[in-house]
């Protein structure tokens, strides 16, 4: 198996896990102090609990230098130590590389409830300011913190915020540009975050925008890329007319504006996807470019109870990650069996692809509480797992993602290809031939054209959003129940194959919150 990760990138479109403080908080507790015992460390694990850390090449179980860290869920005081979050403040800024979100999620969810649409709300003003050092302090690129136009379907976010319609989530965005123009240091580079419901806001939410990003009107405090959410994330034909766009309007300029974020990208052809867009602009544009996709999969997966077992790479298949529902049994607690074993012997999956962190675990490592152990909070809980039974497999799950985006990178330039991206009702087509024609195309209204003529190719490749696509498997916060000893949920859905809708992150953060107390 590979273990670093950076080596094996290659130029493929970069993904960056979305990384959950839960998980970070183990790694950076740990340096300060015994957080994890020695003796409830995995003997496979290289360099105890940091073992986990991606970010470290010399300690890391793997490695891989790229991530996403959320101001959404960091403690933004630059002032005061933060031991929890050591893993993405105190890490070898020459050699990694961290995009931060910039919480316009907590926005739309009415989490940082303030009045947006209003320069001079001083609670706006407070997280606007928070915000825009936190970046600067330890973020290499960060999205401004824009106002999601989702917040008008939620009714939390809408009373929270004061914001109901696409135009004042729009307002909002452009006085939070403002600010950030105004107050930033340049520590830390800066992508214009483009929202709308639908292909006519969001050309619109575009127009109103693209300013900001113009080194002619704005020569010392430009934004240098871009951030793709809303529409422009899940819907293939308006997501290459934006580039389209945006290549001809200027903004994919070498040294300039050299990145472009996608967020929320769970799907595999979505990540082949955006590495054909990569190479096209890289050759006939950019040489520089670098496109990023992040999703928070690997760590929700796991605070939903799934750990990845295996991938489908087939040709004219559709191509996936296989989870499924972890092991937990109390009677493993004092095995030598290997996590594999276990879950293979239990009939789990009729196969399990080891990850670096997973390799040479003993189930007991993961079954942590026989039959009569009493929990942290003194009583015999249901599971077996323990809070860092979690962590562990999130790392499992980090790795398993990670090369499943990569090893079908590697199979797509070996000639196999996903059903998704191959039409073959005619002439056979490849989408990443149309798309690299769309990039060497010279006019503006013929590239355009081009995307356009190959409407019914993009239907053909929807997004996801987060959103699943599959049958049942098993009630989502069923473990996380069991650990904490919180009432029985009603069943939800939870897919094999897919991602979680953005409705389901409270399972990581309510886990998050309960680790920390």
């Amino acid at each position: 198996m590979r273990t670093n990760l950076t080596e094996a990138q290659e130029d493929y479109a970069h993904f960056l896990p979305a990384l959950s403080s839960f998980y970070g908080s183990y790694v950076g507790k740990q340096r300060f102090t015994e957080a994890v015992p020695n003796d409830r460390i995995p003997s496979n694990f290289n360099n105890g609990v940091e073992s986990l850390n991606y970010l470290n090449a010399k300690e890391g179980q793997f490695q891989y230098k790229w991530t996403l860290y959320s101001a959404g869920h960091a403690d933004l005081d630059v002032n005061k130590d933060c031991p929890k979050e050591d893993m993405a403040r105190n890490r070898d800024r020459e050699n990694t590389f961290i995009l931060g979100d910039s919480g316009g999620f907590q926005i739309s969810k009415g989490v940082w409830p303030a009045d947006w649409k209003d320069p001079n709300c001083p609670r706006a003003e407070k997280k606007r300011m928070e915000v825009i050092k936190w970046m600067d302090k330890y973020m290499d690129y960060g999205m401004v913190l824009d106002v999601p136009t989702s917040v008008t379907r939620h009714e939390k976010g809408r009373q929270e915020s004061g914001i109901t319609t696409h135009q004042e989530a729009l307002l909002a965005t452009k006085i939070n540009n403002d600010h950030w123009m105004r107050n930033r240091t340049g520590e830390c580079k800066l992508l214009n975050v483009l929202q709308g419901l639908n292909h006519t806001d969001a050309d619109f939410w575009y127009e109103q925008v693209k300013e900001y990003s113009d080194p002619k009107k704005y020569p010392d405090s430009y934004f240098e890329g871009f951030a793709f959410g809303g529409q422009n994330m899940v819907d293939s034909h308006l997501m290459l007319k934006r580039f389209v766009t945006m290549k001809f309007d200027g903004f994919l300029q070498q040294g300039i504006h050299d990145l472009v974020h996608v967020l929320g990208i769970s799907k595999v052809e979505w990540a082949l996807m955006l590495t054909d867009v990569q190479r096209a602009i890289r050759k006939s544009t950019n040489p520089d470019f670098m496109v990023t996709f992040d999703c928070a999969s690997p760590f929700l997966a796991t605070a939903n109870g799934q750990v990845y077992m295996d991938t489908i790479i087939e040709d004219r298949k559709k191509w996936k990650y296989l989870m499924k529902p972890g092991i937990d049994d109390k009677s493993l607690a004092r095995s030598n069996m290997s996590f594999k074993d276990a879950i293979l012997n239990a009939g789990l999956h009729d196969r399990f692809i080891d990850s670096p962190i997973s390799d040479g675990l003993k189930v007991s490592d993961i079954c942590h509480y026989a039959p009569g152990d009493l929990n942290k909070i003194g009583k015999e809980g249901k599971t077996s797992w323990d809070s860092f039974s979690y962590a562990i497999q999130m790392g499992h799950n980090v790795w398993s993602h990670i090369n499943t985006i990569q090893e079908a990178n590697r199979q797509y330039d070996a000639g196999i290809c996903p059903k998704m991206l191959v039409d073959e009702r005619f002439d056979r087509t490849y989408t990443r031939d149309v798309i690299e024609a769309i990039f060497e195309t010279d006019d503006r209204d013929k590239a355009l054209a081009l995307v356009d003529e190959f409407s019914r190719m993009w239907m053909s490749i929807p997004g996801g959003q987060r959103g699943f696509s599959g049958k049942k498997t098993v009630n989502p916060t069923t473990f996380f129940n069991h650990l904490f000893e919180t009432p029985e949920a009603e069943e939800e859905d939870i897919h094999e194959d897919g991602e979680f809708t953005e409705d389901e992150e409270h399972v990581l953060e309510e886990l998050e919150e309960r680790q920390d107390s």
